[in-house]
């Protein structure tokens, strides 16, 4: 399924979602909303799949660029040995090889740099998919997760009556320190 597809589907589902009167808070079904990021995880190594097979693709083209080049450079070694027979004419097949080396050099490069451009895009687009599809994701986790706190009840608003250990004196150490304390002031 299309990762893109499953992002809207989501993002239906939050706006589906009741409103918490008085507050920013949406509810949503936690069981749809799980079974949609299942999907996303599903969904999401199959765009690395594509990815691969677009990596796969690249190194393909770059295989047959090379045989390309190779096949090339292998003609024009065979066409300079046939102009070297010729004295007259061993400087032009020369530099005429020369040419189709480059030629060839040029047109693998122009391949390879067309192929790492197109994966670049490729891996790029799925990126910034990712990304929305993650920021997505965690605001919809930060909705469910984030819920106003339930009122007090009625037992919790009257008031504690105080423990034994807030009557205790206070420990025999700190009176005589204090009793101290109060004699080199007096001095």
């Amino acid at each position: 399924m299309d990762i893109q597809h499953l992002v809207d589907r989501l993002e239906d589902l939050i706006d589906e979602g009741r409103h918490v009167p008085f507050s920013k808070y949406t509810l949503i079904d936690e069981e749809r909303a799980l079974e949609i990021i299942d999907q996303m995880r599903i969904s999401i190594p199959e765009e690395i799949e594509k990815a691969a097979r677009v990596l796969a693709q690249r190194d393909r083209i770059l295989a047959q660029a090379n045989e390309e080049a190779a096949r090339l450079v292998q003609l024009a070694r065979e066409r300079g040995d046939q102009m070297v027979d010729r004295e007259s004419t061993v400087q032009a097949a020369q530099s005429r090889a020369a040419n189709i080396i480059e030629a060839a050099h040029q047109e693998a490069s122009n391949i390879t740099n067309d192929a790492d451009g197109y994966v670049l895009e490729t891996l790029s687009d799925l990126e910034q998919q990712l990304i929305k599809i993650l920021t997505v994701v965690r605001n919809g986790i930060n909705q469910v997760h984030v819920a106003p706190a339930p009122e007090p009840t009625e037992a919790e608003k009257q008031p504690k009556p105080p423990s034994q250990a807030q009557f205790a004196p206070p420990p025999r150490e700190s009176v005589e320190v204090a009793a101290r304390r109060a004699d080199n002031q007096q001095q």
